[in-house]
């Protein structure tokens, strides 16, 4: 068990934490949430001992041993790959190195050969013996070749060296997982792998991620960041989130008599707990939702964006047609003879290899020219096109008022008020929409890209990682959004929740040829005969 006791901090005048209890006990998965800068990280931090709280302690069981994913990507780099993923158990890593040191005396004694026994023993009784294969397989489970193993970590691109710190993390069955968006940089595949080992996995977990799935999939509990308080809710995120909206909206509803409330309450619990049957955690997530009452149900103080996408013309019948387009970059084959039409209603996931994705999405929108091949818009057709880099749109010094202005197409538009009750919407309100555009966060520029989108009125919407650095509540206002356009779409995402609830087309892409199916994600991943397909892409 771990344990915040009276836990505060504050920053200057901000009262980030104001006297926290909490506890987080053995074979639970606890979700950490909160609006961004609610202090989610920091909370992390505090619990690993990173930062040192203004007053409270943290306790953990004696014996027990954390591990806690590592942010920097530049520690080990004069360090091998495996031994990398050695170092996240220090104990056995110290114990490693003292028998090396040992071995290797020019003059080894007879003290030497008893010490060593000693120590062989120690080793031994952590399974010391098959620490290089059981880190082996993390490694390989998460994505990094055989061949990497005996790499330096500087060798490894950036994507690559978050895997290994994560596995360095899971390394040597720690009693507390400590893991801050363990689900960065990971592809659908290797979340979908991680999710599985954190379900097996026997110890305390406790996380921070964006992503509402793997939120769904692993957590039995959730903490609550808000009003400088930490409140822990039974059930995953869903669960989370359809309480706290009803109960909200019990609340506004005054005249809503107090047995009515407590009836349609107990029907969303036992409602959300039937349907937890269907859970990867059905048995022991099903029990704990049974212990809930009416009273652990309150409501959030979250604030959504206001994101609605509408067109101001519908698209006819000829959409996009893309004929052989084919590009290579830095000597590398990126994708060829790519053919594919859309089609009135389409909401297509693109998948594959990120650098040959992020390609397709500038070279139709006219920002990269590919090698070969053509694509042709229908004449109906009004692109709106969110890009995943955004620092050149907000080089400049102007406040976000005349920064959306520049995008509007009429007088009408032009009006200050109107700008101002757009950006409202996007929880941009009062002194918040003078801001300067190059001091933004990145959560903050992508939505005032999704602004930009929005103003434009378009019927064909394109978008790159649009998830990526925005909050839960965006991230679901985007998500609900896309659902509910009534145009055409075409997206790539690493966020499951996203892809299945809104792409009704797959295309995914290698640089041998594509596969095109028109289903949902979840029928795409689970169709045994799309692995013998990807195959032949790559």
């Amino acid at each position: 068990m771990i344990a915040a006791n009276n836990i505060s901090l504050q920053f200057g005048k901000r009262i980030l934490f104001d006297e926290v209890n909490i506890k987080f006990t053995n074979g639970n998965c606890y979700g950490v949430i909160g609006a961004n800068g609610a202090g989610k990280s920091t909370f992390l931090k505090i619990l690993s001992g990173e930062i040192i709280p203004n007053s409270g302690t943290v306790t953990i069981d004696i014996g027990k041993r954390m591990a806690v994913l590592k942010q920097n990507h530049f520690e080990f780099n004069q360090e091998s790959v495996l031994n990398s993923v050695l170092r996240g158990h220090d104990k056995l890593w110290s114990l490693l190195q003292e028998k090396k040191a040992i071995y290797e005396k020019p003059d080894f004694s007879e003290s030497d050969g008893i010490k060593a026994s000693e120590l062989e023993e120690q080793f031994a009784e952590m399974d010391g013996w098959n620490a290089e294969s059981d880190a082996a397989a993390l490694l390989s489970g998460l994505g990094i070749s055989e061949e990497l193993h005996f790499r330096l970590m500087t060798e490894l691109s950036g994507s690559s060296k978050v895997r290994v710190l994560l596995a360095q993390a899971l390394f040597g069955n720690p009693d507390i997982l400590i893991l801050d968006e363990p689900t960065n940089d990971l592809d659908l595949q290797t979340i979908s792998w991680l999710e599985d080992f954190i379900l097996n996995f026997k110890n305390t977990v406790i996380v921070v991620s964006h992503d509402r799935h793997f939120l769904d999939t692993v957590c039995t509990n959730i903490a609550d960041i808000d009003f400088s308080k930490i409140q822990l809710f039974t059930g995953n995120y869903s669960f989370w989130y359809q309480s706290s909206q009803l109960a909200l909206s019990q609340r506004s509803s005054a005249n809503k008599k107090a047995e009515e409330k407590k009836k349609e309450l107990q029907e969303f619990i036992q409602r959300f707990s039937a349907n937890a049957s269907k859970s990867k955690q059905a048995t022991s997530r099903r029990k704990l939702l049974d212990k809930i009452s009416i009273e652990d149900i309150k409501p959030s103080s979250r604030k959504y964006p206001a994101i609605i996408f509408t067109q101001a013309r519908e698209v006819g019948d000829q959409l996009l047609e893309v004929e052989g387009l084919t590009k290579s970059s830095e000597g590398e084959l990126l994708f060829n003879n790519l053919t594919f039409r859309m089609n009135k209603g389409d909401k297509i996931a693109l998948l594959g290899d990120s650098t040959s994705i992020t390609m397709l999405l500038e070279i139709l929108n006219n920002n990269h020219q590919a090698d070969a091949g053509s694509f042709k818009y229908g004449q109906t057709i009004t692109k709106a096109y969110l890009p995943n880099e955004n620092e050149h749109f907000f080089d400049t010094q102007i406040n976000l008022i005349d920064w959306l202005r520049q995008y509007t197409h009429d007088d009408e538009e032009k009006d200050e008020v109107y700008i101002r009750g757009f950006l409202g919407k996007m929880l941009f309100s009062g002194l918040e929409s003078l801001k300067k555009a190059n001091v933004l966060s990145g959560g903050e520029k992508v939505r005032c890209m999704l602004s930009r989108m929005m103003l434009s009125r378009a019927n064909f919407l394109m978008l790159d990682e649009p998830t990526n650095h925005l909050d839960l509540e965006s991230i679901t206002a985007l998500n609900n959004s896309l659902s509910g356009f009534q145009g055409c779409v075409l997206f790539t995402t690493h966020d499951h929740e996203f892809a299945q609830t809104i792409a009704n087309r797959i295309i995914e892409i290698g640089p041998k040829g594509i596969i095109d199916k028109l289903m949902t994600y979840d029928e795409y991943i689970t169709n045994p005969l799309i692995d013998d397909q990807r195959k032949k892409l790559y």
